[in-house]
């Protein structure tokens, strides 16, 4: 339980914190992932069930992520080529600038976890990896 506790309790501590540092680009963690997630696409776009099961998050609130950047400029919906009932979010070249500006923003402040040296980042992952390929993560 200790460790469940302390996992959920840093978890909520580095979201607030990266959250804080993107407030002034108007974005959330999960609006950043998306754009990121979308920017790292070769085409710069994907079906929003797609962005769902790659953010791991509830179809459902794929929605109104795409809804606020799109809102913003820094996405656009369009039609899926060949799938009728699929609806691709596309980067636009505004929301690939702010992916960059605001990554150089987090990097700068050590992504929320700038309290730990390299090696014990490292050894995070590490110690979390089999967590995660036991949940299908990789």
């Amino acid at each position: 339980m200790h460790a469940v506790t302390s996992l959920m309790r840093v978890h909520q501590l580095v979201l607030s914190r990266l959250d804080a540092l993107l407030r002034p680009h108007d974005l959330t963690f999960a609006r950043y992932e998306a754009l990121v997630l979308l920017s790292f696409t070769s085409a710069g776009s994907l079906p929003l069930g797609k962005m769902g099961e790659r953010l791991q998050v509830h179809p459902t609130s794929v929605t109104p992520i795409v809804d606020r950047l799109e809102s913003a400029g820094l996405v656009r919906r369009r039609p899926h080529p060949v799938d009728r009932r699929a609806v691709l979010a596309e980067i636009t070249p505004a929301g690939r600038e702010l992916v960059e500006v605001a990554t150089a923003d987090l990097l700068a402040a050590g992504f929320g976890v700038a309290a730990l040296e390299e090696p014990d980042l490292r050894q995070v992952s590490e110690l979390l990896r089999p967590v995660r390929e036991a949940a299908g993560d990789f």
